[in-house]
């Protein structure tokens, strides 16, 4: 009975905590200007060096190709590995390269691209815009690994260890909801019509399958060439200001919790918010960013798990993009946590046989400006690592469909011959 009451207090004033959040936000910063002022400029400069130039052209490349088909047909590829590893539908293949190389909230855009075309279901939405929630290259190569830490080999490793416990987070999460089914695909299966296809589709070959799925996708959309280009660049700036709206809101709050709570380490309490002003307050601490690369192991692993958290911010960035999903908060941050935890783990066990690989990988990053803030120059240098992060594309999705041939090889094995 206390219960059911408590629940039903929860329930009746959840309306009323946006709101009064929003009330002793607006107090503390009048208590407070000057530092608000600071914090908020902090975020808006962040923002427009880094986050925009490096997000805006792979959102609008995200729609573009869910728009033409592409997306559809390299599911079709990509089926056995989403559905054996990750209990999802082949489409959303193309989603988790998004996430892995143009990061959030990309990747939840892709997922909602996908949702309105009717691809997933509410729920499929949820447990793939999770999955696929990685920060970008971008942030971890040039911010954290060069202008942070000064050493591009500390952000690749730091970079295969977000994407390497990212994928053990998915399929870990795809276990605990091995008794659910995949909805959507299991109804395209049995009945065809849901995708536009004919009942022979499933029968037909490989190639046809492929040009089936993404004619079907084109007839869906139904957009002109320009239409889909005009609406792509509006839905992609669009995404970016929510994004930059809460990246100064948040730099706000972590001045203002900073300020309340001095006892507090600035570092957890900037970890826990926004991703960006916690990797900055990390690798700051103590010994400095050489001391933090060649010191213990305690250093790295929480800037990992961090990494992989992704702060409070970003959570809050993709879910207002999925909000017409109706994905849930609390299934999607406890993703985000196995992600830290498995993170932290890895980073012990990978992070000085990691360091020795050569940082001549990616030249480029050996010129960038180190600074505690990305400098206006920086953005340049985001544009000019575009054509290198859309090579990292390619090769991730031939390393998947290598994978997906892979796993489809192994289960069509297994599988019994009578």
């Amino acid at each position: 009975m206390i219960n059911f009451r408590f629940r039903r207090f929860l329930s009746g004033s959840a309306p009323f905590i946006p709101g009064a959040a929003a009330i002793l936000l607006a107090i503390a910063i009048v208590l407070a200007p000057e530092a608000s002022f600071k914090a908020s400029l902090a975020g808006l400069t962040l923002w427009w060096t880094l986050v925009f130039p490096a997000l805006l052209p792979f959102l609008i490349l995200s729609e573009m190709l869910s728009a033409s088909g592409f997306v559809h047909g390299i599911g079709v590829l990509l089926e056995p590995l989403m559905k054996r590893c990750f209990r999802l539908p082949g489409a959303g293949g193309w989603t988790l390269v998004l996430g892995l190389t143009a990061g959030f909230p990309a990747g939840a855009g892709g997922v909602m691209q996908l949702h309105k075309q009717g691809d997933i279901t509410d729920k499929e939405a949820g447990r793939l815009a999770a999955i696929v929630h990685y920060a970008s290259p971008v942030t971890l190569l040039i911010v954290v690994g060069t202008a942070f830490l000064h050493s591009p080999a500390a952000g690749y490793a730091l970079l295969v260890i977000h994407w390497l416990s990212g994928l053990a987070a998915g399929i870990l999460s795809a276990g605990f909801n091995g008794s659910r089914r995949i909805t959507s695909s299991i109804q395209q299966e049995s009945d065809p019509s849901l995708t536009g296809g004919t009942p022979h589709t499933k029968k037909a070959s490989l190639p046809r399958r492929i040009h089936q799925a993404a004619a079907d996708a084109r007839s869906r959309d139904g957009r002109g060439f320009g239409k889909v280009l005009g609406e792509s660049v509006s839905s992609a700036v669009q995404n970016l200001m929510i994004v930059g709206g809460y990246m100064i809101m948040f730099a706000v709050v972590v001045s203002i919790v900073t300020r309340l709570f001095p006892q507090l380490p600035a570092l957890v309490t900037a970890s826990m918010l926004e991703i960006h002003l916690g990797a900055r307050s990390m690798t700051s601490a103590t010994a400095g960013p050489e001391g933090f690369v060649i010191g213990g192991l305690l250093g790295p692993a929480l800037l990992s798990a961090g990494l992989a958290w992704s702060g409070i911010c970003a959570q809050l960035q993709a879910l207002t993009v999925l909000k017409a999903a109706n994905v849930r908060f609390l299934p999607f941050t406890a993703v985000r946590l196995v992600h830290g935890l498995i993170a932290f783990v890895l980073t012990i066990l990978l992070w000085t046989p990691l360091l020795h690989i050569q940082s001549a990988v990616l030249p480029v990053l050996a010129g960038s400006p180190p600074a505690a803030l990305p400098q206006a120059g920086l953005a340049l240098n985001i544009w000019t690592l575009s054509p290198q992060i859309l090579g990292l594309q390619t090769l991730l999705v031939t390393l998947l469909l290598l994978l997906s041939a892979a796993v489809k090889l192994f289960t069509s094995n297994r599988r019994p011959s009578g």
